[in-house]
């Protein structure tokens, strides 16, 4: 998310504003240390007093920065989630007045191609929604937790996203997995966060989309594992991107549509199975790998 020209400008003006506070405030307890050398209590006193001052000031302006900072990636936010919900209903609109105005002179199969448009703009409009929802209700509705065959789950959400996007089995693999994984999780919640590792994946394919898709047990965590043939990631920002609302800088992220919270979303529900999510990348060009990590079930006991 590039960083408009007035906030950068406030944002380094309170950084150089809260430096000269703190040079004049050092030079001032030297010339007070200088002038009161002999008077024991007085000087305590007042290297105390500039202790205080120093730690107020840093505060404040580590505080300010990060309000400056925050109210961007909101205003990042609101842009974003605007944009993604009017280009449907836009797009929705149009197709329904050309059928309302030409309506006799419109083939069948073009009414069906309006209509298949008009229904994908319309499941973009409800993830986007659901998306929203998703983050407000984030760790507040209790887990309704289940044993699950975790290669089987991922199976379904890769079929699921393949459907959707409308992409070719090449296009998305899933790599056979060995022996079962399974985890106990709330179903719903880990289908919403595979599902959104996935999407990220395409997003950032670019026009030609390689997501390879892998299910593994390393000891008693089990691991989903999403890769992409994308951009990759600076070891800056690896941890960065699971934050509410971020977005990596870059002229390919403001190419690429969407709010920010897909992947708040997917490290919120590792968090609450137990587990985490992190990224990995050997850097720009080289691809990204996206990990969900959670606690294996222990084996079932026999009935």
């Amino acid at each position: 998310m590039p960083v408009v020209p007035g906030r950068r400008g406030a944002v380094a003006f309170f950084v150089v504003f809260g430096v000269c506070l703190v040079a004049l405030a050092t030079a001032l307890n030297v010339g007070w240390m200088v002038m009161t050398w002999g008077q024991v209590a007085t000087l305590l006193l007042g290297v105390l007093v500039f202790a205080a001052l120093i730690t107020g000031l840093i505060l404040n302006t580590t505080f300010l920065v990060r309000e400056i900072r925050r109210n961007e990636q909101h205003d990042a936010f609101v842009n974003a989630v605007t944009h993604e919900l009017k280009t449907p209903v836009t797009s929705i609109r149009l197709h329904l007045e050309t059928l309302l105005a030409r309506e006799s002179s419109l083939t069948e199969a073009k009414r069906r191609e309006f209509y298949a448009l008009m229904l994908d703009d319309s499941h973009r409009l409800l993830d986007t929604i659901e998306q929203v929802l998703n983050t407000g209700q984030a760790g507040r509705t209790p887990l309704h937790l289940e044993r699950h065959d975790l290669a089987a789950l991922v199976d379904e959400c890769v079929t699921f996203t393949r459907t959707r996007l409308h992409l070719p089995d090449t296009a998305m693999r899933l790599a056979p997995s060995t022996g079962t994984v399974a985890i106990v999780g709330d179903r719903n919640e880990l289908r919403g966060a595979i599902v959104n590792l996935l999407d990220n994946a395409v997003k950032f394919s670019g026009d030609h989309v390689d997501v390879a898709v892998a299910v593994a047990r390393e000891g008693n965590r089990a691991l989903v594992r999403v890769r992409d043939s994308g951009p990759g990631l600076p070891a800056s920002e690896a941890k960065r991107i699971f934050k509410r609302f971020y977005r990596v800088p870059g002229p390919l992220t403001q190419r690429v549509k969407g709010t920010g919270l897909g992947l708040f979303i997917v490290q919120s529900a590792a968090k609450r199975h137990g587990g985490r999510a992190y990224a990995e990348s050997a850097g720009p060009g080289s691809g990204s790998t996206f990990c969900l990590e959670l606690p294996a079930a222990p084996p079932q006991a026999p009935a």
